[in-house]
């Protein structure tokens, strides 16, 4: 396909998004079953047009007054992709499979019009509605904090260290391009252009020995700041596909025990065949049955509760996109009652003297800061641990990552401006009596 007819296949796909209010990832794979023509470098090509028109759809429409979807993909091209008026015009050449030559009004506007004087929502490709939250979390910075959420993520790794070293895995990595994440020593990043193919890394060699999963830096860090540690009895409380679940596997260093759960057990299925190629052997996983309670029998007993509460998701708009246009008020008042419902479950569970890691990949203070102090409220027992304690997990980059993140009373939050990870909130809460 030409670089003309793969523009245009990223408007249709866009039309169709926005008719159908279909999620992105699904509208490119009906795409793609109806034109098997197209290779992947092409289907690569326009998923990343896709992408990148979601992540600036409001600032796109805005450069060129026009909220169409050949409007938001035009803005895009001079927003994000920074091509010269000449260059968009090229790719509109009105020739077959191509779009119409720009009007004069489309060339006016690429030309001149930028988001200088655009409502933060606007300059920063939000929804209206959270303005007041990431006002409230990040002041006159929401609009760089957001632009930071908007931008690509690159495919980030976790070396497991149960199955290999990072030099090790990293050497054999280089052919495609990895090298070591700022912030987690055990952590490989490889960046993404925006034609990037998936560079196949579930066929590698490494991946499929256990050696590597993939999980972003920023929840790595988060798995880290929970301190698993050798020998203690800890419980992943929403422990999902089992990303989080592994990474505290490997803290442990396969000693201990390990039991992990989550409410909705479709969400458990990838977890067994991850811990069987991860080499974890310490790890229980409890699937609820029904109304019956999985974790009955534990009682004031576990020395460490991860909770990786749902949450609505804002901190991992570089990945999911599209997800931050679908989000609505009420998912996050849902959220909210969520996790003070998952809270109060750790309660029971968690010995005097042990700790609840509250974690979120949410920027919205509601859901983090908020949500911990009306857990205290609730529950006298517990208090905060100190964050530049608990950075002190990090080791020798505590200093550098507590400069970098943004720090509050109720602990660490991680952003792809400050810390060049997803959104991640994390907090170390201890049981006192």
């Amino acid at each position: 396909m030409t670089p003309q007819a793969r523009l245009s296949a990223a408007i249709e796909i866009i039309e169709t998004i926005e008719a159908q209010r279909a999620p992105a990832a699904k509208a490119l794979k009906d795409w793609g079953t109806a034109h098997r023509f197209a290779g992947s470098g092409d289907r690569a090509a326009i998923a990343g047009l896709v992408w990148d028109v979601l992540r600036r759809r409001a600032s796109s429409a805005w450069i060129m007054n026009d909220d169409t979807a050949r409007g938001r993909a035009l803005g895009m091209l001079k927003r994000e992709r920074g091509l010269a008026v000449d260059a968009i015009a090229a790719l509109c050449d009105g020739g077959r499979y191509a779009q119409e030559p720009l009007s004069e009004a489309e060339r006016a506007a690429l030309a001149t019009r930028t988001t200088d004087a655009a409502p933060p929502p606007v300059a920063g490709d939000y929804p209206d509605w959270l303005d007041p939250y990431l006002a409230q979390v990040f002041g006159e910075d929401r609009v760089a904090e957001a632009a930071g959420m908007a931008s690509r993520a690159p495919l980030d790794l976790r070396v497991n260290t149960l199955k290999g070293k990072r030099e090790k895995v990293l050497a054999a990595l280089t052919h495609l391009g990895a090298r070591e994440t700022p912030w987690s020593p055990l952590g490989l990043r490889i960046e993404l252009g925006a034609d990037a193919r998936n560079p196949g890394i579930h066929a590698e060699e490494s991946f499929i020995k256990g050696a590597i999963e993939v999980q972003d830096e920023g929840s790595q860090l988060a798995a880290l700041l929970a301190a698993a540690k050798s020998g203690e009895q800890v419980i992943d409380l929403c422990a999902g596909a089992g990303g989080k679940t592994l990474a505290l596997a490997a803290s442990m260093q396969g000693k201990g025990r390990l039991i992990a759960t989550d409410r909705d057990k479709r969400q458990l299925a990838p977890i067994h065949e991850r811990l069987s190629r991860g080499g974890v052997h310490n790890a229980e996983v409890r699937s609820p049955r029904g109304e019956e309670e999985p974790l009955a029998d534990i009682k004031a007993s576990a020395d460490l509760v991860v909770i990786d509460a749902p949450c609505t998701g804002t901190g991992t708009w570089r990945r999911n996109p599209d997800a931050k246009w679908r989000m609505r008020p009420g998912a996050l008042e849902i959220r909210l009652k969520d996790q003070a419902e998952v809270l109060d479950r750790a309660v029971r569970l968690v010995k005097v003297g042990g700790r609840i890691a509250y974690i979120t990949c949410s920027v919205l203070p509601p859901e983090n800061g908020e949500q911990v102090r009306a857990f205290l409220g609730r529950h006298a027992g517990f208090s905060i641990v100190a964050p530049d304690q608990t950075a002190a997990a990090l080791g020798d980059k505590a200093t550098a990552f507590a400069g970098a993140a943004l720090r509050s009373p109720e602990g660490w939050l991680m952003t792809p401006r400050r810390t060049g990870t997803d959104g991640f909130f994390v907090s170390i809460l201890r049981r006192e009596r």
